[in-house]
Order: structure tokens, then C-alpha cells, then sequence
């Protein structure tokens, strides 16, 4: 089961692709998309939207795991992220591929145990559980990587594929 999760931005969305398969958890890609900021908002909107689909073309993933805002304290930050995941989502129902979501607390709680786990706490954990041979990077790719793992780890919980 191929899993693509984002961490939606507009300056940045980060991406990580996992295979859950009987064996376990393996990393297959991550990485960020980027945009310019001296391009206007539309056309950053469909550069992010182009790549998504993309991904979904390269890697075919079976769901799509996209983190949710919990909360903002900047509404001109919001704004720009809340299309940037509107343009995510756009993306995977064209293509009618499952949509799943989770806050940064939730990911945190399922892939280190506390909710308020530091970024470097979060990249060692996702590099011990996928194998990795360093910490993923940059932040992005690595909150989208955990964001997969959540997605099993919920799976894994409601008994609906074993752990490996």
C-alpha cells in the first residue's frame, strides 16, 4: 500500500511516499515542492497543484494523508496554507483516491508519543522507524513522512493490517 502524505504551504509543501507491506514500513521518496514568491498566488497554487498530480501519476498512491490545520496564530499565513490544501485535496478527489487528515498533535502523539515532540525528536523517530540512514529533510518532507506513518499506525490500531 502506497501512502503520499503532504504538509500542505504555499512557499513549501513537503512530501513523503511510504509502502506499508507485510515486511514493515518503507521510505520510497520525500521532498518539497517549491514556489516563488514574486509569482502571483495563482500561479503558485497551480505549480503545487501540477506537482501533486505529478506525484499521484508517478507513485499511485492508495491514499492521501494531508496534515490539517489545528490552529494559526497568523490569519496571513493561514489564508495562503488553507489554499494550498484546498488544491491538495482538489488533486487526490479527481482522482478519487481516499483523503485522510491529521493535526500536527496527532501525528506527533502517534510517531514519538508526545504531542509537544521537537521537530529533531520527530526526524530521528521517523529515521529509526523507516530505516533511514539520516534524518529525513527538510522539515517538510520529514512532517509529510510522518504524517504516512500516522495514516499505518491508525490502520494498525483498528486491526485493519498487522504490524510488521
Amino acid at each position: 500500500m502506497i501512502i503520499l502524505g503532504i504538509d500542505p504551504g504555499t512557499a513549501t509543501t513537503g512530501y513523503g511516499i511510504v509502502n506499508k507491506s507485510p515486511k514493515g514500513m518503507d521510505f520510497v521518496a520525500c521532498g518539497c515542492i517549491k514556489t516563488s514568491p514574486i509569482d502571483s498566488p495563482e500561479n503558485r497554487l497551480n505549480q503545487i497543484f501540477s506537482q501533486i498530480n505529478k506525484l499521484i501519476k508517478d507513485f499511485s498512491p492508495e491514499v492521501v494523508v494531508v496534515e490539517r490545520l489545528f490552529f494559526f496564530k497568523n490569519a496571513k499565513t493561514a489564508i495562503p496554507v488553507s489554499q494550498a490544501r484546498g488544491i491538495i485535496l482538489l488533486a487526490a478527489a479527481r482522482k478519487k483516491i481516499p483523503i485522510y487528515e491529521f493535526t500536527p498533535l496527532e501525528v506527533k502523539m502517534n510517531i514519538v508519543g508526545y504531542g509537544r515532540a521537537s521537530k529533531s525528536q520527530m526526524q530521528k523517530m521517523i529515521k529509526n522507524l523507516l530505516n533511514l540512514d539520516k534524518v529525513p529533510k527538510p522539515d517538510d518532507a520529514a512532517d509529510a513522512l510522518g504524517l504516512a506513518i500516522c495514516y499505518i499506525y491508525l490502520l494498525q490500531s483498528k486491526g485493519l493490517i498487522k504490524n510488521a
